[in-house]
């Protein structure tokens, strides 16, 4: 039985940085350099830089470990959480997650196609609907581990697409079974531009 729940918690990828709580109070501050991409409130106004802002505590935490590291590549973070502590990250992640994402607008055009694919998936394609993650209002699983969202610039959010399709120099920090590489690779240009405009729009 404990093989079963350790198994389903990988497959799940509930595993991941154990860290202490942290401190967003204290993590405005050490943000403060995070502000000049992102924004001061981590609602970032260029679409090639993510925001942060309402992202859960537990992802934004993994991925600046994994950024620091070098188990994520991001080049306009090289050096930049170097001389950061574990604790320096979790109060980074507490602050940028307690502030209210922006949302913006999905391109009517695409929209229809980019819902069918968020809430129902491809069938044909052997494509799952991103509601199972990421739920059906974009707000991610916290607890899991799972990304928010929804309000994500469209840019960015079709960069990490591509990205986690790609078979060498993509994005490689998708946990332990792989589940967005594996989905990335089923996914039509078309469809990673629909998408990523309804998320854009999804609040």
């Amino acid at each position: 039985m404990n093989k079963l729940i350790v198994s389903l918690l990988l497959t799940l990828g509930i595993t991941g940085v154990a860290h202490a709580a942290g401190d967003a109070t204290a993590g405005q501050a050490k943000a403060a350099v995070c502000g000049a991409c992102h924004g001061p409130d981590g609602n970032s106004m260029a679409p090639n830089f993510p925001k942060l802002a309402g992202q859960g505590e537990r992802y934004l935490n993994k991925q600046l470990h994994d950024i620091k590291s070098g188990k994520r590549t991001v080049l306009e973070m090289t050096g930049l959480l170097t001389n950061l502590s574990d604790q320096d990250l979790v109060d980074i992640s507490a602050y940028f997650a307690s502030q209210k994402g922006s949302v913006g607008a999905a391109d009517p055009k695409v929209v229809a196609r980019g819902e069918a694919l968020f809430r129902g998936g491809d069938l044909a394609k052997g494509l799952p609907a991103c509601t199972g993650c990421h739920s059906p209002n974009g707000t991610g699983n916290a607890a899991a581990g799972f990304p928010h969202l929804g309000g994500q610039h469209a840019q960015y959010v079709a960069k990490q697409l591509t990205d986690f399709r790609k078979e060498e120099g993509g994005r490689a920090n998708d946990g332990d079974t792989k589940p967005m590489q594996s989905i990335a690779k089923k996914l039509s240009d078309e469809d990673i531009a629909a998408v990523s405009s309804y998320i854009q729009g999804l609040h």
